[in-house]
């Protein structure tokens, strides 16, 4: 039995590419994985209703909550709360990896 649901995801973008994938889906949460190619970026959105967390597990992003910013470097976590404007971009010339979990679903 496989219990990394990471180790399992096939995360190779392209420069400039976002990959996605849902590693875990529940009544209560969902855990996606993101990898972000050179140059890539997650634009910012919102949860009215639920929380989002970003845990960074390989690379650096900057991410943006309600107009701030920060350099995050795996291994990072940036709590977003609800209704906070949040996103992140890969500024790198390398790939780099984040998981995203909301709960609790919308």
């Amino acid at each position: 039995m496989e219990l990394d649901l990471l180790a399992a995801a096939d995360l190779d973008p392209a420069p400039g590419a976002v990959v996605d994938t849902e590693l875990a889906v529940t009544d209560d949460v969902l855990v996606k994985a993101f990898a972000l190619g050179p140059g890539a970026a997650i634009d910012p959105h919102e949860h009215a209703g639920a929380t989002n967390v970003f845990h960074v597990v390989d690379g650096t992003v900057t991410v943006t909550r309600d107009g701030d910013e920060a350099t995050i470097t795996a291994p990072g976590v940036v709590l977003n709360e609800r209704g906070q404007l949040h996103g992140a971009r890969n500024e790198t010339d390398t790939v780099a990896v984040l998981t995203a979990s909301l709960c609790p679903l919308p």
